[in-house]
């Protein structure tokens, strides 16, 4: 059992997922700079009640499984505003938590086991085609790479990163996403997305 940091947000990440961070809140910037200091991660957890900036009065709840976030980039433009740039690695269940006094939240975690690389089967092949031309069509747009929501390496043949990218970007509800990260069964997480994406059109 580990104790980490939490930084509840209104969207979830996924392990090997980009995240850009624009970090204000005293809580949250002793949390990044202590982070940052000692090289460690926080946990992402998806909002179910409440806002991502701290508002009197209000309750703060979120999904019980999460991602763990590490910083890559960091800079701090000016006093009081930090921006990182963090990548997904591990997903951790949450034992116990609780909030401290200048409302940061502390979590006894499990970890979950990583997703066991799985090669894509063929009826599952479109929803690779459909995130290879999404990629292109960003590319052919001209947007930075930086802003492009899907981080290098790409692994196109594994369907847990696959999976994990369209699950990250798909429009749906926390409880979705927080099913499906969940979830420990790659293939199984892959068929539900392209359910999702057939639902949506998005597959040809």
């Amino acid at each position: 059992m580990e104790t980490i940091p939490l930084f509840p947000l209104g969207s979830a990440l996924f392990p090997d997922g980009r995240l850009p961070l624009q970090i204000f809140e005293v809580r949250y910037l002793d949390m990044v700079n202590k982070c940052i200091a000692n090289g460690t991660s926080f946990g992402v957890v998806a909002l179910t009640a409440g806002n991502e900036v701290r508002k009197p009065g209000q309750v703060e709840s979120f999904v019980p499984v999460g991602t763990l976030a590490h910083i890559k980039e960091w800079s701090a433009p000016v006093q009081g505003l930090l921006r990182i740039s963090c990548n997904g690695t591990s997903r951790f269940r949450i034992a116990a938590k609780e909030q401290l006094k200048h409302g940061l939240w502390m979590a006894q975690v499990e970890p979950l086991e990583n997703d066991q690389s799985v090669a894509i089967p063929d009826e599952l092949q479109n929803t690779v085609t459909a995130l290879m031309n999404l990629l292109a069509s960003l590319k052919n747009h001209s947007i930075p790479e930086s802003d492009i929501p899907v981080a290098a390496p790409y692994r196109l043949d594994d369907c847990g990163w696959v999976s994990n990218r369209w699950s990250e970007m798909l429009p749906m509800s926390v409880e979705q996403k927080q099913g499906l990260l969940a979830l420990d069964n790659p293939v199984l997480r892959l068929e539900l997305v392209q359910d999702l994406l057939g639902e949506r059109g998005l597959l040809h």
